[in-house]
C-alpha cells in the first residue's frame, strides 16, 4: 500500500466501551417505557410493581447480609414468659435485622406496593404529585407492617399507623425535593434570554440581564444603550442585537411595537 494512501486513511476514534454501554441501556430503558405506556392499566401496574419488586429484593438481600450476625445474636425466649408488648419489641427487631430472605421479602414488599400504587394513581389523576405520593407511601407501610409482623397484637391498627408514618415522611420528601428541584420564580421571565445568550456563548452575562431586569418580554426592545447600560461589553452587545434583528419572531414584535 502506497504511503500517501496510508497517511490519506481516516483514522475512526474508539468510543469509550462505557458510553457505548450506557447509550445502549438508556435505548433500552426508552423502548421499554414506551412500550410499558401503550399497555393497558392493570398490565402496567402488574410490571411495574413486579419490577420494583424484584429490584426491592435484590437491595433487601444485600442489607440482609450486613444485619444476618445481628438478628443471630437476638434472644428468642419463650414468648409465654414475656408480656405482649416484649413480644412486641422482639418481633419489630427481628422484622428490622433478619437474614437475607427477611430482609428481600420486606423491601419487595414496600418497594413494590409503593410503585405499583404510583402507577395507578398517575394513571387515573393524570399527574404525580404529593397527594399520590403518600397515597402509595401509606399502602407500602401498611402492607410491610402486615408482612413483616412488626408491632402488637393489633395488626390493623399497626400497619395505619405505619402507613400513616410512611406518608408523612415520604410527603415530606417529595415537597423537599420539589422545593430544589425547581428553579426560582424569577428564572421563569428569562428562560428565552437564557436560551439565547446559550447558544451565543455568553451565558455569563445571564447575571446583566437579571441585574437591569431585562426579562423576556423586553428582548424585542433591547437596545445598544440598555445593553451598555447593564455593562455588557461592545462584542456581545452586537451579537445579542443581531441575533434578535435574524430572529423572527422577535423582529416581528419589534413591527409590531413600532406601528
Amino acid at each position: 500500500m502506497d504511503r500517501g494512501k496510508v497517511q490519506g486513511m481516516m483514522v475512526m476514534p474508539q468510543k469509550n466501551p462505557l458510553e457505548q454501554l450506557q447509550a445502549k441501556f438508556k435505548e433500552v430503558e426508552n423502548n421499554f417505557r414506551g412500550w410499558l405506556a401503550k399497555q393497558s392499566l392493570p398490565v402496567e401496574a402488574a410490571v411495574v410493581t413486579t419490577t420494583s419488586a424484584a429490584q426491592g429484593a435484590a437491595i433487601g438481600a444485600f442489607m440482609g447480609t450486613l444485619t444476618n450476625d445481628v438478628s443471630s445474636s437476638l434472644p428468642t425466649p419463650p414468648q409465654a414468659s414475656l408480656d405482649p408488648q416484649a413480644v412486641a419489641s422482639l418481633k419489630q427487631a427481628q422484622a428490622l435485622s433478619g437474614g437475607p430472605l427477611v430482609q428481600a421479602r420486606n423491601f419487595a414488599v414496600m418497594t413494590g406496593v409503593n410503585a405499583g400504587i404510583s402507577c395507578v394513581m398517575k394513571r387515573l389523576r393524570g399527574k404525580e404529585d404529593v397527594q399520590s405520593s403518600m397515597v402509595a407511601a401509606f399502602g407500602s407501610g401498611a402492607m410491610f407492617s402486615l408482612v413483616s409482623g412488626m408491632g402488637g397484637p393489633n395488626q390493623i391498627a399497626n400497619a395505619a399507623t405505619s402507613g400513616l408514618f410512611f406518608a408523612l415522611v415520604q410527603g415530606g420528601l417529595f415537597q423537599l425535593g420539589q422545593k430544589f428541584s425547581q428553579p426560582p420564580a424569577e428564572d421563569v421571565h428569562y428562560s428565552r434570554t437564557r436560551s439565547m445568550l446559550s447558544s451565543l456563548g455568553l451565558q455569563n452575562y445571564e447575571k446583566n440581564f437579571k441585574k437591569g431586569l431585562l426579562t423576556d418580554t423586553t428582548l424585542p426592545l433591547l437596545t445598544d444603550s440598555a445593553l451598555r447600560d447593564v455593562k455588557i461589553p461592545p462584542g456581545p452587545r452586537l451579537l445579542i442585537l443581531d441575533h434578535i434583528q435574524r430572529d423572527p419572531e422577535l423582529k416581528e414584535k419589534q413591527g409590531r411595537r413600532r406601528r
